[in-house]
């Protein structure tokens, strides 16, 4: 998984950066270039003589050599990277990275970098647990970087606590398995519906929901992270994509967004409708604006069509159908009868009950239901991760399958 693969390694002022060297001839075994770019506080704790022989390259932490009159580009090298790593990462070079701060080469490097970045922090227990920096890795994580949290043990300062940077070989399995989920869903075709639908009164008004799209989006851009082609189908959002997996259909109603559904389900392996689709629309809306000295009080309502019953009724045997649910009261019972009735492989539930979770967070609480009415718990996370792991279960459903 990472033969060839062009792997920055960023080291920052720790302790932890005694167990770089192990790191780095570990990935150097699995056939990756290596490339360490380091602060100066880390060439306190592991020499780059020592960095450079184990990852046969020059190891950078100027943006000018005289030695030798050599300019580092920090813009070609977030050009060149594969996967930036920063092991260990300080708590000082964490809240420069959540605040832009550019004050070096490793941290121009990363403002530069395209690649995916991983981080693992190691700091001592109070350091790790203090508010600003939960707030800072949040912060890092809401950019779509992904955290490699530290584990619990003895920290340099004879304390035991969470702080102590995850072990090299750990390390690895999770860079490997990166690798391997970005092309798990190659070849698949992926119909993704976001966002929510405004149902017309009149040519300014409408009923409509609090639905923000975020996690529609985010599902549809880690699909195509893993190499899905995806079909999104949004409803009115401010939110835009630009990987070149996804094609964005917009859509304003529920009849627009059934249409388009229905359509592009005929070729699709997997469908995710996340969108938060009204079930109701005016019977009569008027074409031009309602004076206000003109308004009825009772605006008649018809029930739209229902898109992922109709999927459920479509769905053939080799399609896998995932479906949202967002409760307010006995949650999981009506989780399962919508998952039951629309005949789905699987559920997601919110509940608004949830603090930091449903419409407008840019965190989600989940639960995911089976057909077996077994229940995954999720803690509140962002909802990038929170879309990955949705993503992961059906990676496993296609798993079990395939054996």
């Amino acid at each position: 998984m990472l033969k060839s693969k062009k792997i920055i390694i960023g080291i920052t002022g720790s302790i932890a950066a005694y167990k770089i060297p192990f790191l780095i001839r570990l990935l150097k075994k699995e056939g990756a270039q290596v490339q360490v770019v380091m602060t100066q506080a880390a060439k306190d704790f592991v020499t780059p003589l020592t960095l450079s022989a184990l990852s046969e390259k020059p190891v950078l932490y100027d943006f000018f050599e005289k030695k030798n009159g050599r300019w580092n580009s920090h813009v070609e090298l977030g050009l060149w990277a594969d996967l930036f790593i920063f092991a260990p990462l300080s708590a000082n070079t964490l809240a420069k990275m959540a605040t832009g701060i550019a004050d070096n080469l490793l941290l121009t490097t990363y403002l530069s970098a395209k690649c995916p970045v991983f981080f693992a922090p190691a700091m001592d227990l109070k350091m790790y647990a203090h508010p600003t920096t939960k707030r800072n890795i949040e912060i890092l994580q809401s950019f779509g970087n992904h955290l490699i949290a530290p584990t619990e043990g003895e920290l340099a300062s004879g304390l035991c606590g969470a702080g102590r940077m995850e072990e090299p070989e750990v390390i690895l399995d999770i860079l490997k398995n990166y690798f391997k989920k970005k092309a798990d869903l190659k070849d698949k075709t992926v119909l993704v519906s976001a966002g929510p639908t405004y149902e017309a009164i009149d040519p300014v008004r409408f009923i409509g929901n609090f639905s923000s799209g975020i996690m529609g989006y985010s599902i549809a851009e880690e699909l195509a992270e893993r190499g899905a082609k995806v079909k999104l189908v949004s409803g009115p959002t401010d939110l835009k994509v630009d990987h070149p997996n996804i094609i964005c259909t917009k859509v304003v109603s529920a009849f627009e967004m059934y249409n388009v559904c229905i359509k592009e389900f005929e070729n699709a392996d997997i469908a995710i409708m996340s969108a938060a689709v009204a079930d109701y629309t005016p019977e009569n809306p008027s074409e031009k604006k309602i004076k206000k000295n003109k308004f009825n009080t009772t605006i008649k309502l018809k029930p739209t069509k229902d898109i992922l019953a109709e999927l459920g009724k479509r769905k053939r045997k080799n399609q896998l159908l995932i479906g949202f649910a967002l409760e307010t009261d006995d949650e999981i019972n009506n989780a399962v009868k919508k998952l039951k009735n629309k005949n789905l492989d699987f559920i997601v539930l919110n509940s608004l009950k949830d603090k930091g979770a449903g419409f407008k967070f840019k965190t989600n609480k989940i639960k995911i239901i089976n057909k077996q009415n077994i229940i995954t718990d999720f803690n509140l996370k962002t909802k990038k991760e929170a879309a990955k792991d949705i993503i992961d279960k059906i990676s496993d459903i296609i798993d079990i399958e395939q054996d």
